[in-house]
């Protein structure tokens, strides 16, 4: 019996990948969708007032762990929240086992598995405080932080995963990425001031549940500030990557412009409808799908592995032409 376990677990090692291949592409792809879509029902735990759906935590009540039907529709939101980290905590065991047999050749996708899988109870932990400080909008809103890192997180794994590792080369001139940084630091302070924009306003998650007390209407005018100074930024950008000629960062530079156009949009709209859930919701994944492009334009300023070794490889089909 011993020895007959001991064979299945020395074949499913065999079969780990000991490359970047198509097995762990669909599991980088699967942890940044599955980082992204959290967000989502998070927003919908809010936006449908089950914040306390689960009166407590790590159990739904005092005696169960799962919702019970007296709780209703917002008890059964709520425990579909929590389930979906269970699927993430599976997504991130299985990503780290992908890449474990890399892990003298590619140790940045270890760190970054090991990374986004200690992400997963931290943020439970996190969700939990929410609960016990009965929704706290500050809390609440560090909360929504931390699942945009692990978003770019998670950008930064597929990206490496396609990609491979990072040389550390500059592929454009100081100017272009001092203005990609400056685009990065305000697409930040736009998310920042908009999660201080939600603790202020009508969706705390309950009715019940405490707001910060800024003025809301100010703080949406507020908001608006950086968000167009972002886009102007991105449109230099874009101008600044096609005269360089940098065809990776103008091609993120493009979906950049084209989330914070849809994202301007549905601010505007979800200010001027008062506050419709729909677009709040929206509003709040196109948040961490801003927060995705612009790190994956920031990963497009340094040459990766894959494109050095096409680089060395072309002087070679040049001469085979010849």
């Amino acid at each position: 019996m011993w020895q007959a376990l001991v064979g299945v677990g020395r074949r499913f090692v065999e079969w780990l990948p000991t490359t970047a291949d198509r097995r762990v592409r669909v599991i980088a792809w699967a942890s940044l969708v599955s980082q992204t879509l959290i967000v989502g029902t998070g927003g919908a735990v809010r936006l449908t007032g089950s914040g306390l759906g689960c009166p407590t935590w790590p159990r739904c009540t005092e005696d169960s762990f799962i919702a019970t039907p007296e709780m209703g529709i917002h008890g059964i939101v709520e425990f579909g929240n929590r389930l979906l980290t269970f699927v993430l905590v599976i997504i991130a065991i299985i990503a780290f086992l992908f890449v474990v047999r890399m892990r003298r050749e590619r140790p940045e996708l270890l760190r970054l598995t090991v990374a986004l899988g200690l992400g997963i109870p931290a943020q439970a932990v996190i969700g939990g405080i929410t609960v016990l400080t009965q929704l706290n909008p500050w809390v609440v809103g560090f909360h929504f932080v931390v699942s945009a890192v692990l978003v770019a997180l998670a950008v930064v794994f597929v990206h490496r995963v396609y990609r491979g590792r990072t040389t550390g080369e500059l592929v454009v001139p100081a100017p272009v990425r001092a203005l990609a940084l400056a685009t990065a630091v305000g697409a930040w302070v736009t998310v920042l001031v908009g999660i201080v924009v939600t603790g202020s306003g009508p969706h705390a998650g309950d009715g019940g549940a405490a707001r910060n007390g800024l003025d809301s209407e100010l703080l949406q005018h507020v908001h608006s500030w950086p968000a167009y100074i972002t886009a102007g930024l991105s449109v230099l950008l874009l101008i600044a990557a096609i005269q360089v000629g940098r065809r990776p960062l103008v091609r993120a530079v493009v979906a950049l412009l084209a989330v914070e156009a849809v994202q301007i949009a549905v601010g505007i709209a979800q200010a001027r409808l008062g506050l419709p859930e729909l677009l709040v919701g929206i509003h709040m994944v196109l948040a961490c799908v801003l927060i995705a492009v612009m790190t994956l334009a920031l990963l497009t300023l340094r040459r990766s592995e894959s494109e050095l070794t096409n680089d060395r490889s072309q002087p070679e089909l040049a001469g085979a032409a010849r």
